[in-house]
């Protein structure tokens, strides 16, 4: 029996948006497992703790399981990309394309990651028409300033933003 196809989809997650649903639905039809690496990033300042990150991802998530029949796992991560890979056993890196400007910081952070470890492949996924032009950067300054997210984001975490917002 062959090894089984390990992907990894790493972000920030913060928050998780339809449009990193739409990618994690279409990856997770590639492989027999894909694991979410939900990184730290403090640098981001991000608007959720890494542990509700964690904890919304694998609640939004869960629709996408059952109809795929595939293993997707949520673990949060910190340190360097490829050292995380490594330890799960991923043969591949998923990531989700926007808009051409993604594409440049893509392109480097590729090259540096195919240098330290050219076993693991990199696979982008472009976002769905309906949802390349959503970022959660966007969602939350959205939010913040009192317009609606809620066709950029899912129920629950559409609720969780709102309440972190103090709305």
């Amino acid at each position: 029996m062959s090894q089984p196809r390990v992907g990894l989809y790493p972000g920030t997650f913060d928050p998780i948006t339809n449009g990193h649903l739409d990618v994690i639905a279409r990856a997770a039809r590639l492989m027999d497992k894909l694991v979410i690496g939900v990184a730290t990033n403090a640098g981001k300042g991000p608007m959720f703790p890494l542990q509700e990150r964690v904890e919304l991802v694998k609640a939004e998530i869960a629709n996408t399981v059952k109809p795929n029949g595939v293993q997707i796992e949520v673990r949060p991560f910190e340190g360097l990309l490829i050292h995380f890979a490594r330890e799960l056993g991923a043969a591949m890196i998923v990531r989700g394309l926007r808009a051409v400007s993604d594409f440049d910081y893509e392109f480097q952070m590729t090259g540096m990651n195919y240098r330290m470890a050219p076993d693991i492949e990199t696979v982008f996924l472009m976002a769905s028409e309906r949802h390349q032009f959503i970022a959660s950067r966007l969602v939350k300054e959205v939010a913040t300033l009192g317009g609606d997210i809620s066709s950029f984001v899912p129920p629950l975490t559409l609720q969780r933003v709102m309440a972190r917002i103090g709305r």
